[in-house]
C-alpha cells in the first residue's frame, strides 16, 4: 500500500467487551477498526464500531482537545449532550467538540450499533450572529 491509501481487513481489527466504558453501566462490544498511530499525521485519534446491548451505557464524560462523533447503525437510545438528553436512532450523528461532553444509553429493546469516530479538535469558530444560523445543530 502506497501512502495514498489504506485497508484493513475486518479479521485485523481487535475486538473485546468493554467493561463500564467512561463510568457507564454494563458491557459493550468494542471493536478498534482503526487507531490513528495506524495513520500518523492525518488527524484521526480512532474509529471504532461499538455495540450497545439493551440497558448498557457510556458514562457522561468530557472532551477537552478532540472531536468526538457518534454514527447510530441500528437501534435507538438517549444521547445526553452537555447534560441535554436527546432520543437518537438508526441514521443520526451527534457530536462533541472541545469542551463539551456526552454519553449513550441503550434504552431500546435490540443493539444499539454505533460508529465513533474521533478527530484532533479544531479551532472553536466564532459564535454566529442571528445572521449567521446554525443550520444542522439541535
Amino acid at each position: 500500500m502506497n501512502k495514498t491509501t489504506y485497508v484493513k481487513k475486518r479479521k485485523e481489527m481487535r475486538r473485546q467487551p468493554l467493561e463500564q466504558c467512561h463510568g457507564g453501566t454494563g458491557a459493550l462490544d468494542w471493536t478498534c477498526v482503526l487507531n490513528g498511530e495506524e495513520l500518523p499525521g492525518r488527524g484521526v485519534n480512532f474509529i471504532h464500531d461499538d455495540i450497545l446491548p439493551p440497558g448498557v451505557s457510556i458514562g457522561l464524560h468530557p472532551h477537552t482537545g478532540d472531536e468526538e462523533y457518534y454514527y447510530i447503525i441500528s437501534g435507538r437510545g438517549i444521547m445526553t449532550l452537555n447534560q441535554e438528553r436527546r432520543e437518537v436512532a438508526a441514521g443520526d450523528i451527534t457530536a462533541v467538540f472541545p469542551g463539551g461532553t456526552h454519553g449513550l444509553e441503550n434504552t431500546g429493546g435490540e443493539d444499539l450499533r454505533i460508529i465513533v469516530i474521533s478527530i484532533k479538535g479544531m479551532p472553536q469558530p466564532p459564535t454566529p450572529t442571528s445572521s449567521q444560523p446554525l443550520t444542522g445543530v439541535r
